[in-house]
């Protein structure tokens, strides 16, 4: 039988969109599929032990990336996206695939199409236009000007016109290779694809009159492939574990401010710096690290406190833990609403941090048994989206369905075999 060739494209701003594709093409059998893996220099650590074949492409660096997102600008200019068109194109003519994955490359949008292969895209279901959100103010320079009640109801209004703006630059370059536009929702953009598969559940993210091209996928939970710290087996086992991580892209500079907060009460801290800071002086119950295996250290929780983006906050939840999101961006606050909802974590703004407020906040937490209540309900939850069976089948449908239907679109919630459909429930169930 031959192997359906797949193509995963991983756009590298964040450690999140390297992750969740490197996650899914190391759960593909590969007696039946060929995974080839296109990703930015710069995360080889990432690709210790993989089997697969990689591509080199090119992304913006991290840093560019959260400086529009800290100034509300648009992350990707037309030149850019441009380029990346091409670079796509060299890599899809190289590998000729059965079917492209993107996570989070918006170019896929057209080069996939001027291909004609299957384009399906990852993305969390808080971008879907199909899930109804309420949007609060992230950390831009209107929060540092004006009241966060003001700034609230100055953005709920603008976001409108900011996300047209930002869907400026991938409409002007279909526009160039002939394909339609977008429009101006934001959501529309980044979840465009042939196929459009949410790395969550409904159960956080309720659907709206969901196309049958949508779908949702479950948790994608990985952790980079690194040694444990010297200290990991010598913790303390008398006190509760709070897990930190502010994450790639988390505010860095407040992790020695977030240590400081729980140095007086009575957790034994275990934090992971990604890289962004050198923490020189960790309070006594603290144990530093520069990564963490954060699905590890997070079942050894009783609490996470991260960025509220949905890598950390997924592994956590998988293990029935509580979190607390330090949150800045508009992608992390989006997260956020879902867990708060479920009943499972709470919020602090990154851009009103306050020791005493997060020292409060972290012992309510740790004293309230319905958080961990309501995390063990969004675990059963995941449990029932299983992301690699789902993935494996879905892409042996779609493949078999384009084989007979080259210009067609199957719904992806009907693709699997009865013995699949148990891997692939729609939506609605």
């Amino acid at each position: 039988m031959e192997r359906i060739k797949i193509l995963f494209f991983a756009e590298a701003v964040t450690l999140a969109h390297v992750g969740r594709p490197i996650a899914l093409a190391q759960s593909l059998d590969p007696a039946r599929f060929d995974v080839h893996v296109a990703c930015a220099d710069g995360y080889e650590f990432c690709f210790n032990g993989t089997q697969f074949t990689r591509w080199t492409i090119h992304s913006i660096p991290s840093q560019q990336f959260l400086d529009a997102l800290a100034g509300g600008k648009p992350v990707y200019s037309t030149a850019t996206l441009a380029s990346y068109v091409e670079d796509d194109l060299r890599v899809l003519d190289a590998v000729r695939p059965d079917i492209v994955v993107g996570d989070f490359r918006l170019s896929l949008s057209v080069s996939a199409r001027l291909r004609r292969i299957p384009y399906v895209s990852l993305m969390n279901a808080y971008w879907s236009p199909y899930v109804v959100q309420h949007y609060a103010v992230p950390h831009i320079p209107l929060t540092r000007l004006l009241p966060i009640r003001i700034a609230n109801a100055i953005f709920r209004m603008a976001r409108p016109v900011a996300f047209a703006s930002h869907s400026v630059p991938l409409n002007r370059v279909r526009r160039q290779y002939g394909l339609p536009s977008l429009g101006t929702d934001l959501r529309k953009v980044y979840t465009d694809a042939d196929y459009s598969m949410y790395a969550d559940v409904p159960d956080l993210f309720p659907p709206k009159s969901l196309p049958q091209q949508h779908a949702y996928i479950g948790p994608i939970i990985w952790a980079p492939p690194l040694a444990k710290p010297d200290w990991w087996d010598k913790l303390p086992e008398d006190k509760p574990i709070v897990y930190v991580t502010l994450g790639s892209s988390g505010q860095g500079r407040l992790l020695p401010l977030v240590l400081e907060a729980l140095a007086p009460l009575p957790v034994t801290v275990i934090a992971a710096t990604a890289g962004t800071i050198d923490v020189t002086s960790a309070p006594a119950n603290a144990f530093v690290a520069p990564y963490l295996p954060g699905d590890l250290a997070a079942q050894r929780a009783s609490l996470v406190v991260c960025n509220g983006g949905s890598p950390t906050s997924q592994q956590a939840l998988a293990a029935g833990v509580p979190v607390l999101g330090i949150a800045s961006n508009l992608d992390q606050f989006l997260n956020m609403s879902g867990v708060i909802k479920a009943g499972a974590g709470a919020l602090l703004r990154a851009d009103r941090f306050r020791a005493k407020k997060l020292t409060r906040q972290v012992r309510a937490m740790l004293d309230d048994p319905a958080l961990r209540t309501g995390a063990r309900r969004v675990a059963d939850a995941f449990s029932n989206y299983p992301a690699a069976q789902r993935m494996t089948a879905f892409l042996e449908g779609v493949q078999a369905f384009h084989r007979h239907a080259p210009t067609a679109y199957v719904d992806i919630n009907s693709v699997a075999t009865e013995n699949q459909k148990n891997a692939l429930p729609s939506a609605a169930q």
